[in-house]
């Protein structure tokens, strides 16, 4: 786009406005769900029920794995080149877009589609607000909008070569007629095969008090989902497709994002007191028009843009990473001066999670990473991620090993964490939340534990008091995981979903069927597994088949992996093993008759027990200090299990008196299984899964039996309450 001033663009876009008008087509009905292409359209969509893959994409999929050796580390399809200026006033911008867009495909297109996100928030008819009434409680905190607080997106103008371009309103998932969250555009020429056309797009957004990743309170304001956005244009051979197909869906509660990388520049002019924050590299010196300055950011092989502005800022916080295969890391935290002290431990939690990432997955190519700590009552932008720019949460005091120290840096890694798996690996995060939340969840809960990271529940000071219940990362996630009665596949698309809550277990529950996995393949297999993913799809946009295979393939153990797809992914398996029965007798001689030197003998009740009598005592005396379960008679050990769900390997150790252990595995399909040990030493305990492998099995308790009641797990939680109950009493006397 040429230089120009924001009155010439006004101007501009305010001419062309009356133009576009004039061609806009009146808005049609919703689209059924079947992925049918739009009347004038001869591309189809995809369909309303898309949801993960199960067919391996192809080999030269968006062009084949990216060797390092190319001119750009993506395959870039669009170009974006945008000017906005900010009304910190009225939250307003109003922008000019040229957008460029390649036809990958072996036909001309004379239709595209744009994504619209913001008019998710113009009012309670968008897909978006339907769906917040009908899946129920549980998405963020779901602030009320009040009046004026609504946003939107409105196209001013859209101009081919000179000529408008005619837009309608169109409905891909089925959604209410009055959600403008996807626009179609009929060209005025269409784009032929492997060629490039040039859109020119006035556009004006008006931005709601902050809600869900985006919005303003006060001088705060976080610009995500703001600008015209084109769909994904997927090939035969991607993802699943068997031939070209639009991938652009409604703004749903639950989607977010997916598109094709590019590059950006964009030029973002605000008030000269406001500091500027934004994916990408700041080119030069801003620009200085009066009082407003002119802001411009430059970034390749991304997928997407935001940025922030605000005049509250602190004097941002920097630091620098480096690690092999990346270039130096400019790593930039902006903070309001009430969160003063979460600005360092996200700078460390930032740098050390490009470190973690970089390690276990593979470099991080970009030369920034911007951290935005949202102020007081915008906690609504906290907790959002895009390509190289992510927001976190602040907290006004951050003491080591308590929750607002964990909880600081599980969200800081954990956005950072989507600049792997939703930025450089490009997952279908609409269609495949798995492969960004779920795989995302699972990779930042790795990173924690190896940290050695805790969840504290308690006060530093009601921990000096003895009452100190603390997690570690996956047994906290677990909590979450849905194990007794999963509603929904993890593989299932954001939006069809039985309630909100089902949804998340997309991150918690990904995240136990990966460890679980994890536990049997092995970390390091897991790990290099991992890798060879990150660099056979990064810039790639894999679909879920595509994680399966490299799984299969790296480890070796194509069953194992794919049973864990097939139960948990594709399906909804719980897994519910535990231990029936323990027994261990001893095998004292028994009454009956038998055969002696050619006659038969009887031994009688009494008898029996006289002869067992003779030989414990005889036993006893030579063996003074044994222990209580040996003795003169062997013992049989006898443990019954029992499945009430999905099939998982399975481990079942035995303890006994004399300190001996047996092991043996269960990994066959049998909804019951009985183990049986004849041996000296009468048994103590027996436990299922002792290393704690399979996170996913509904109720840990059941795993373990021992002869002799334990209690010490309900007087350890007991003691715990106890010692709460009383210090709280011991406060309230004080009041």
């Amino acid at each position: 786009m040429s230089d120009m001033t924001t009155n010439i663009s006004r101007a501009l876009a305010a001419a062309l406005l009356l133009v576009a008008l004039s061609t806009q087509a009146a808005i049609p009905a919703a689209l059924p769900a079947t992925g049918k292409p739009a009347d004038g359209a001869d591309i189809p969509l995809a369909g309303a029920d898309a949801a993960a893959v199960t067919v391996p994409s192809a080999a030269n999929a968006w062009g084949g794995a990216r060797t390092g050796a190319e001119a750009t580390l993506s395959d870039r399809v669009v170009d974006y080149r945008i000017r906005a200026t900010l009304d910190p006033v009225k939250h307003r911008i109003d922008g000019q877009e040229r957008l460029g867009w390649r036809n990958r495909s072996d036909r001309p297109v004379r239709a595209v589609y744009l994504h619209l996100y913001l008019n998710a928030f113009e009012g309670q008819g968008s897909t978006y607000y339907t769906e917040q009434r009908n899946l129920g409680s549980g998405f963020r905190t779901e602030v009320a909008v009040k009046d004026g607080g609504w946003g939107h997106v409105e196209l001013k103008s859209i101009l081919q070569d000179g000529k408008p371009v005619a837009w309608t309103f169109v409905h891909p998932d089925g959604g209410p007629a009055s959600d403008h969250t996807v626009v179609r555009l009929d060209l005025p020429a269409p784009v032929a095969a492997g060629a490039t056309t040039a859109l020119e797009i006035g556009f004006q957004d008006q931005l709601p008090r902050v809600v869900a990743r985006t919005g303003y309170f006060g001088s705060f304001h976080l610009v995500g989902q703001w600008f015209p956005k084109i769909g994904v244009l997927e090939l035969a051979g991607e993802r699943g497709a068997t031939a070209p197909r639009w991938n652009v869906h409604e703004m749903h509660l639950h989607s977010e994002f997916y598109a094709d990388y590019g590059a950006y520049d964009v030029s973002l002019t605000v008030p000269h007191d406001y500091t500027v924050g934004a994916t990408g590299e700041e080119v030069g010196a801003p620009q200085r028009h009066g009082d407003l300055l002119t802001h411009r950011f430059v970034q390749g092989d991304v997928h997407d843009f935001a940025w922030t502005a605000d005049k509250r800022t602190a004097k941002p916080l920097e630091g620098i990473y480096t690690g092999p295969g990346s270039p130096p890391v400019k790593v930039r935290v902006l903070y309001p001066p009430e969160y003063a002290a979460s600005a360092a431990p996200a700078l460390k939690a930032t740098i050390d999670s490009l470190k973690y990432f970089s390690d276990t997955l593979g470099p991080y190519p970009y030369k920034t990473v911007t951290v935005v700590i949202p102020p007081y009552n915008a906690e609504e932008a906290g907790g959002m991620e895009y390509p190289t720019f992510f927001t976190a949460e602040g907290y006004a005091t951050v003491a080591p090993d308590t929750l607002a120290s964990y909880l600081l840096d599980f969200v800081t890694i954990h956005e950072f964490g989507h600049g792997y798996f939703y930025g450089l690996i490009g997952s279908n995060e609409f269609e495949e939340p798995m492969l960004d939340e779920g795989l995302n969840e699972y990779w930042d809960l790795r990173m924690i534990r190896e940290r050695g990271e805790r969840m504290h529940l308690t006060s530093p000071l009601l921990r000096r008091l003895g009452f100190d219940p603390a997690m570690d990362a996956f047994e906290g996630e677990r909590a979450s995981a849905s194990t007794n009665e999963p509603a929904d596949p993890l593989g299932f698309n954001s939006w069809d979903r039985l309630s909100s809550a089902s949804y998340g277990t997309v991150y918690s529950r990904t995240a136990m069927t990966m460890h679980d996995l994890e536990a049997h393949l092995g970390r390091a297999v897991t790990e290099a597994a991992f890798k060879e993913y990150y660099r056979r799809w990064r810039f790639r946009h894999p679909g879920t088949a595509d994680l399966r295979e490299t799984l299969a393939e790296v480890s070796g153990r194509r069953a194992l992996v794919e049973s864990y797809f097939n139960q948990q992914v594709y399906s909804t398996g719980k897994v519910d093993d535990r231990i029936d029965a323990l027994t261990s007798i001893e095998q004292k001689p028994l009454p009956g008759t038998a055969q002696r030197n050619g006659r038969w003998v009887e031994t009688s009740d009494k008898q029996a027990s006289q002869l067992a009598d003779k030989q414990r005592a005889a036993w006893k005396k030579l063996h003074p200090k044994a222990r209580g379960g040996e003795g003169p008679f062997p013992y049989l050990t006898t443990v019954t299990l029992r499945r009430a769900g999905a099939t998982v390997p399975q481990v079942l150790q035995v303890k006994f008196a004399d300190g001996s252990r047996e092991t043996v595995r269960w990994n066959d399909s049998r909804r019951w299984a009985r183990f049986t040990w004849l041996k000296a030493s009468k048994a103590v305990s027996a436990e299922l899964d002792p290393q704690r492998m399979n996170l996913l099995d509904n109720n840990k308790l059941d795993d373990s039996r021992s002869l002799r009641a334990d209690g010490s797990a309900s007087r350890r939680w007991t003691s715990d309450a106890a010692a709460l109950l009383q210090t709280l009493f011991s406060l309230l006397v004080t009041l």
